[in-house]
């Protein structure tokens, strides 16, 4: 969509999780789309007209991408529906409506509450070892939930925390600021490493979740502990039937499946 202009926006419904702003589509028409970009959770769409488009795909949205010359009937939960000028069209589906669309100006957006007070992006170049060792030397509570705190590092999700702490060794419950500098850095590379090869299988589908060309995430198949209870490890040597193998447990109303063998 970058680069293209926006011809038509229909708006079917007055809110989502908040409303639509005034004038929403109005807003929209005839202006182009100059950037596209993320922060924690929320896509980014900076247009030609000093504005920004915030959309927030909630617990069960999504975006679907319409090639232009194909036919595309609205669905019952199709919420939001952009034409570009050369015909394709992006489609914001969201069934429980937890998503949520805004428009601000863009020297507003890096204050909005949502964005204030969020860390580092993992993938940015300004989350590191020292970085996450400074924001967690203090913290009494789990590092399960220090990393789910999008004001330690933003965008982490319940899935993605699970797995980078098993492939660091770490036990979830283990108080965020007893590690050590070292253990922090193996951190670090388990949580890029985890969310790298999550984006190339197109995310995890586990309900709801579907790529912008419609199809399943595949990530789910690669999983190591989430959703595994009761099931080897990788790399497991235990006997399985003696050990129960990979355990679930719930930390701050979340699932957490965790080895106590090879986490600690």
């Amino acid at each position: 969509m970058k680069g293209h202009a926006i011809t038509h926006a229909d708006q079917r419904r007055a809110d989502l999780r908040v409303p639509f702003p005034k004038g929403f589509a109005h807003a929209l028409k005839g202006h182009r789309i100059e950037h596209i970009g993320r922060r924690a959770k929320y896509i980014l769409m900076t247009l030609d007209s000093g504005q920004t488009m915030i959309l927030h795909l909630g617990m069960s949205g999504r975006i679907l991408l319409i090639p232009a010359g194909q036919d595309y009937k609205p669905q019952k939960h199709d919420h939001l529906i952009l034409e570009c000028d050369d015909e394709s069209k992006m489609v914001f589906n969201d069934a429980r409506r937890f998503g949520m669309v805004m428009l601000v100006n863009d020297n507003e957006v890096d204050d909005l509450p949502a964005f204030k007070k969020l860390g580092p992006e993992p993938l940015d170049n300004h989350f590191s070892g020292p970085v996450l060792f400074e924001a967690l030397k203090n913290k009494k509570t789990t590092i399960k939930a220090a990393l789910m705190d999008q004001r330690v590092v933003a965008g982490l999700g319940n899935i993605y925390v699970s797995e980078a702490l098993f492939y660091a060794g770490i036990h979830p419950e283990r108080r965020a600021g007893s590690l050590k500098q070292v253990e922090v850095q193996k951190l670090v590379r388990a949580i890029r490493d985890v969310l790298g090869r999550a984006i190339e299988a197109g995310g995890s589908t586990l309900r709801d979740h579907r790529q912008a060309s419609g199809e399943l995430g595949y990530f789910q198949h690669q999983f190591a502990v989430y959703d595994r209870a009761g099931k080897a490890c990788p790399g497991c040597v235990c006997d399985v039937s003696k050990t129960g193998g990979i355990e679930k447990m719930t930390q701050g109303g979340r699932a957490t499946y965790f080895c106590s063998r090879k986490q600690k």
